[in-house]
């Protein structure tokens, strides 16, 4: 391991990121190096507008996946190498398309649930739709997060490091309970094949997947689809904005709100001006014939 990859491992283990950052970073760091053969500390500005350009143009990447790069390097270059340069000029963030999520409707994560096969993944996936989890906090669920008197599940050190409680409802409480008396888990709610590890994400996709081509649904489905499921339902049912900003643990409002745009009892609540015009809508009479000599 070089000094300079050591550094940087400690700097991250010092502002506590997660591992899963730690390593994304590493890789992005790496990979920079072996495109130029070269340590980090002895390329400069040019060489990091050159690998964009290299990311952008011949790999073809997107551009969340070039943020991650972006990041890696902001870190390496602002923290671990101290440099003051002006890194919104220097290292850029592509703009990323804006889009829209697309939403299941009840009844089709009700038929999408019904087609996971496992116990195990369909509870999972069940506690994703419920309770608007993310996967990667579903999975981590412990049996002693379920609290029956006040009815909330609790999620430990969710993304952001951070703690927050969300809904329990009475039939995910009896869902959990079936299922905790048919499998009997101890450390984690949904271990997995490893000892005191619970459940993989690419094991629970992997499910996802399945069920989605068992229920024939032309949506695309994956578990964050039935956190984007849970927000939007909850909002047509009148919810507000600021509940479901907690229960989703999400740091800026602004960011639940881009579900106004997606609710369908908000962006059809105004009335069409069509609506408006009388019936029938005059038709344009025809060109008359043309005359002929």
């Amino acid at each position: 391991m070089t000094p300079l990859r050591l550094r940087m491992i400690n700097d991250m283990q010092i502002r506590n990121l997660s591992p899963h950052t730690q390593d994304s970073y590493l890789l992005q760091v790496s990979q920079f190096a072996r495109h130029f053969a070269k340590s980090p500390a002895l390329l400069g500005p040019e060489d990091v507008r050159a690998y964009q350009v290299y990311l952008t143009n011949e790999k073809k990447l997107a551009p969340k996946s070039i943020h991650v790069t972006v990041s890696a390097l902001r870190f390496l270059y602002r923290v671990t190498l101290g440099f003051e340069w002006d890194f919104d000029v220097i290292i850029p963030c592509p703009k990323a398309p804006k889009t829209l999520a697309v939403i299941l409707s009840p009844e089709e994560v009700l038929h999408f649930l019904g087609c996971v096969e496992s116990l195990k993944h369909q509870v999972i996936l069940t506690t994703c739709y419920a309770a608007g989890l993310r996967i990667s906090e579903a999975i981590r669920l412990k049996p002693g997060a379920i609290d029956r008197q006040r009815m909330v599940l609790r999620v430990d050190q969710g993304k952001g490091k951070k703690d927050r409680y969300v809904m329990l409802s009475a039939r995910l409480l009896e869902t959990l309970t079936d299922y905790w008396r048919a499998v009997r888990p101890r450390t984690w709610m949904f271990p997995g094949g490893i000892p005191n590890e619970p459940i993989s994400t690419n094991a629970v996709q992997d499910a996802c997947s399945k069920a989605h081509r068992l229920a024939g649904l032309a949506k695309p489905v994956t578990p964050h689809s039935l956190r984007h499921a849970f927000a939007v339902h909850l909002l047509e049912a009148g919810t507000d904005l600021r509940t479901i900003q907690l229960l989703l643990g999400h740091r800026s409002l602004s960011t639940t709100a881009q579900y106004l745009r997606i609710a369908t009892n908000k962006v059809c609540a105004a009335t069409s001006p069509l609506e408006l015009l009388p019936r029938p809508i005059p038709k344009a009479p025809p060109p008359p014939p043309p005359e002929h000599f």
